[in-house]
């Protein structure tokens, strides 16, 4: 487009932000509901953290807890594209190749749409409450002026840089894998902000003195360091940081340019022949191989392959492995942890027999067309069952292990391997009876677990049958507890692991048993409400 300059494109780049995000909110209430639970979420937080960080000023070392919150809030910013790519549909230029622009004024007016937003408001306030936390001075303010929208601009800059340099990546079926991440990037970050608070709760800010010092020169913490500096009376550094995050946001817009050059005039894989190297070959993977013969190991494949190969399965899989690993090792590593919550480990990946057949999606009816008989029925579900065993027993094993070691008792390894495998045993068998009396449908689209209308269904099943998983490990607790209670109880404390084990086993047997009728009667409902959405 001749002429174009970024005066005319800027505001119809902020035009189109703000229609796509009406016109997603039109497309239901419950969109229109939760985006604006997430403002008002958002909106509080913001306050309390600004509250907070002014409540800071005047403290020591207030510099030592500003700096690095700005820089965490960077990495946050550069990392939130590649987890959730489809949360801002303007991420992607790609969708504007067929136009006529220019890449420097469409840096300059994505820069300025990408101000549009929730992400830029709560930054807004994190920087604000950081610099009146640190300055002092009228120089210092001055300095703040300048700090905040650079800081600003680099954090949206760099996520844009990130977002547009992985884009073709995002935009994949294989890339949205990355989205799985998440959960696991969010339950270790959740417990490292915990045991970190916990360590500056008794040492005090000064222990951060030397991560603010380093991370003071890196962009764009390094305005909020500047701010420090010149509190300080050491304008020399001041200006130096400042330009630092100058610079830094220069290399950044114009490493954008490029990225969006290169997206701009260049191929994808959809306009290039596939040619041999797109030839399918069967390669056998040994996979087969190792399972039982038969349905029940075609069952388990499949079932396998789904952990790996399928976004949402992977996806709760990889949260239910870091969140049963984390609460056991990161309690005991503080010093605070009970070796019994290596349960943990059992019991969330106990969670993911829940709705088996919701987890097939409309693909289900392959499987249903394979369902003639109860017997049919049960090896399905053996063969589930199975699978998630494969897994799920040396990982509670290894778990319970390590956070034995990491407190030393020794002694109750065989008490919490045998409460965890009966607690496993329950979960299996209350799950294969859920799954054919509650199932759900799971959206393979965006980051809901359940389909509208099916929330009940869903609590129903998993809490229900979690509740009914405890109750079944009565026996076992009770054996757990006479063991620790009574007198000369402790010589019987090996007999938990064997009776745990042996009544996990036969619950799983009996629960599957009981499952299989039930599935094979009610198999129209069941493809009915997995289909759903």
């Amino acid at each position: 487009m001749p002429g174009t300059t970024a005066a005319s494109i800027t505001p119809v780049v902020v035009r189109l932000k703000l229609s796509l995000l009406r016109n997603g909110l039109r497309q239901s209430a419950g969109r229109r509901a939760a985006y604006l639970a997430s403002v008002v979420f958002v909106l509080v937080f913001a306050a309390l953290v600004l509250l907070g960080l002014i409540a800071l000023r005047g403290v020591g070392h207030a510099a030592s807890l500003t700096v690095p919150l700005v820089a965490v809030l960077a990495l946050g910013w550069a990392v939130m594209p590649l987890f959730f790519p489809s949360g801002d549909e303007t991420l992607d230029p790609t969708r504007l190749v067929m136009l006529p622009l220019r890449p420097q004024p469409l840096v300059r007016a994505l820069l300025v749409a990408s101000l549009v937003g929730i992400g830029p408001l709560f930054t807004v306030c994190v920087l604000v409450g950081s610099v009146v936390a640190t300055a002092h001075g009228t120089a210092a303010y001055v300095t703040a002026v300048a700090a905040v929208p650079l800081a600003l601009l680099g954090c949206v800059a760099l996520a844009r840089a990130v977002a547009a340099a992985n884009i073709r990546l995002l935009s994949s079926r294989r890339g949205r894998d990355l989205a799985v991440l998440s959960g696991l990037v969010i339950a270790v970050g959740v417990q490292v902000v915990n045991f970190g608070i916990q360590q500056l709760s008794s040492a005090g800010l000064g222990q951060l003195d030397p991560v603010a010092d380093v991370l003071g020169w890196l962009p764009p913490a390094s305005a909020i360091g500047a701010v420090h500096s010149v509190s300080k009376g050491a304008y020399g550094v001041g200006v130096a940081r400042l330009g630092l995050g100058a610079a830094a946001l220069a290399v950044l817009l114009g490493l954008w340019a490029r990225i969006l050059t290169r997206l701009m005039t260049s191929p994808d894989g959809s306009t290039l022949q596939v040619g041999e190297a797109g030839a399918t070959k069967t390669r056998s993977t040994g996979l087969s191989r190792l399972l039982p013969a038969g349905r029940t190991g075609t069952v388990m494949e499949r079932s396998l392959r789904y952990v790996w190969r399928d976004p949402k399965t992977k996806a709760a899989w990889v949260t239910s492995l870091a969140i049963g690993l984390i609460v056991p090792v990161f309690n005991a590593v503080q010093g605070t942890g009970s070796i019994y919550f290596a349960c943990f480990a059992a019991g969330m990946l106990g969670i993911m027999m829940y709705n088996q057949f919701g987890q097939d999606t409309s693909a289900f009816w392959m499987v249903a067309m394979t369902i003639s008989s109860t017997r049919d029925a049960y090896v399905e579900l053996v063969g589930r069952a199975l699978a998630l065993l494969a897994l799920t027993l040396p990982y509670a094993t290894l778990v319970t292990v390590l956070t034995t070691a990491l407190l030393g008792d020794w002694e109750s390894l065989p008490e919490v391997l045998g409460l965890s495998f009966a607690l496993l045993g329950a979960m299996l068998a209350t799950g294969a009876w859920t799954s054919a009396r509650f199932p759900y449908s799971i959206p393979q689209e965006g980051y809901r677990n359940v389909a509208p209308g099916q929330a009940g269904l869903a609590w129903i099943s998993v809490f229900g049958g979690m509740v009914g998983s405890a109750l079944l490990c009565l026996p076992v607790i009770a054996l757990v507890i006479w063991v620790n209670v009574a007198e000369g109880g402790d010589a019987w404390a090996w007999a938990a692991l064997p009776v745990g084990t042996a009544y996990g086993a036969g619950l799983t047997a009996l629960g599957l048993r009981l499952a299989a009728p039930r599935t094979a009667a009610r198999l129209p409902e069941i493809l009915a409400a997995v289909s759903k959405g």
